[in-house]
């Protein structure tokens, strides 16, 4: 089959591994630049791994990165807890053993730094270009510009991440602390017993099931084709290209394909000869109905690990990080936890009716800093994984410099600091 412009058969201009939403923000975005020929493959339908369950939340606070001097050591402390908010499964797996080795290496203060930055820009260029999709495209998610509360009751835990604030505002990020009293009249849905808080007013939420909905059903208007039901099993190799991707709905080729299989990166990636330098980290989330009193705002209620997040239409508990490698389980203990930490914080922890229980893999980098833009090994194809917990929060922008790379474009964002090839990939 000889390709010509345009999509022909099973060949695409754009050929984009993973429908959720880091694949369907790259091809939008490149829908939305010019390109004409866009298909995306997804082994289940649109959204359906982490971008589905997560908290939701649009979050440049979040750019200082998990990887800080000392969290190697609580991550010791907790091993034997398996409700902690960073649990690491003891059961020996090589390969996950070597990565948190890497990232702990990474647990000081210069590759912190570092990685501060590159989430920083990202970040912010997602939270300005995300808000201008919506619009544009019409995409209606409950997006909410409301800010992200830490909440504390704890003074100790309080007095620490205060000195955090500063590192932030060195980044350009707003941050302003609190007191007790300010805290409980800015969020009456609080129990008593705050002794501050930490406001991050540039956050925004939206509901992430109806994002990525939404970024679906405007991929295809604008004449993107999505596979689902399409799992990726194998490649066909040329000269330092790929020919062919093998799934189970038959063989797809592209003049460009770009990696965005979150988790699933590195097993599929393996096939290629590529190590990519991430492990999946399962998050869990819990859906109700609105809890009266409700938080007007998301929320982070700092002690126990638990981010909350209200919408019109469901309220969200959710986070936690657990590395457990590829295990497929649901573990009860994870969604307790959910519900034990939000009864110390709220007066209503959750609503009356209970609509999901949910877990999924983020694919974390062991740097912190998501893998966008070409591969040094293969001429046409781009990696878009990495992103950890910021998935959401660092689509858009993510999309901008995939399709500002295949367009050729100058990027709105300075790509080297996530380029793949800092890993030899």
């Amino acid at each position: 089959m000889q390709y010509t412009a345009g999509m022909t058969a099973n060949r695409s201009d754009a050929l984009i591994l993973g429908g959720g939403v880091i694949g369907l923000s790259c091809a939008l975005a490149l829908l939305r630049a010019g390109v004409t020929s866009v298909r995306v493959l997804e082994r289940g339908a649109p959204g359906c791994g982490a971008s589905h369950g997560n908290c939701g939340t649009l979050t440049p606070s979040h750019a200082i990165p998990l990887s800080v001097p000392g969290v190697p050591w609580k991550a010791l402390r907790w091993m034997t807890q398996r409700d902690a908010p960073l649990y690491v499964n003891p059961r020996y797996d090589g390969e996950r053993w070597r990565w948190l080795l890497g990232f702990a290496r990474r647990c000081n203060a210069r590759d912190a730094d570092r990685a501060a930055l590159a989430r920083c820009a990202i970040l912010q260029g997602s939270h300005a270009l995300l808000p201008q999709w919506l619009a544009e495209e019409g995409i209606e998610c409950e997006y909410a510009c409301t800010g992200t509360l830490y909440v504390y009751r704890d003074a100790r835990a309080f007095e620490t991440d205060c000195a955090d604030v500063e590192w932030l505002r060195r980044l350009g990020l707003a941050a302003e602390i609190l007191d007790g009293d300010a805290v409980s009249a800015m969020e009456s849905a609080l129990l008593p017993g705050v002794v501050g808080g930490i406001l991050h007013p540039d956050d925004a939420q939206l509901r992430p099931d109806r994002l990525v909905e939404g970024l679906a059903r405007r991929v295809r208007e604008r004449g993107g084709i999505i596979e689902e039901g399409a799992d990726v099993e194998g490649f066909t190799l040329g000269d330092r290209r790929i020919d062919r991707v093998r799934t189970s709905r038959g063989e797809y080729a592209g003049d460009r394909i770009v990696m965005a299989l979150g988790a699933w990166s590195p097993r599929v990636a393996r096939q290629l000869g590529l190590r990519l330098p991430m492990q999946p980290g399962k998050g869990y989330s819990i859906t109700t109905s609105r809890p009266d009193p409700c938080p007007q705002r998301a929320l982070v209620l700092r002690e126990a690990g638990v981010c909350v997040t209200a919408w019109g239409s469901g309220f969200r508990l959710g986070s936690t990080m657990e590395f457990s490698g590829y295990d497929d389980t649901l573990n009860r203990t994870r969604l307790d936890a959910l519900r034990r930490g939000a009864r110390k914080y709220l007066r209503a922890p959750f609503g009356d009716e209970t609509h999901e229980e949910w877990w999924g893999w983020r694919p974390m980098c062991v740097d912190e800093v998501p893998l966008i833009g070409p591969s040094a090994r293969f001429g046409n194809l781009l990696l878009a994984t990495g992103h950890g917990m910021m998935g959401v929060s660092m689509s858009a922008a993510t999309g901008g410099m995939i399709a500002a790379s295949i367009g050729g474009a100058p990027s709105a964002l300075d790509s080297s600091p996530y380029s793949p090839s800092r890993f030899g990939l």
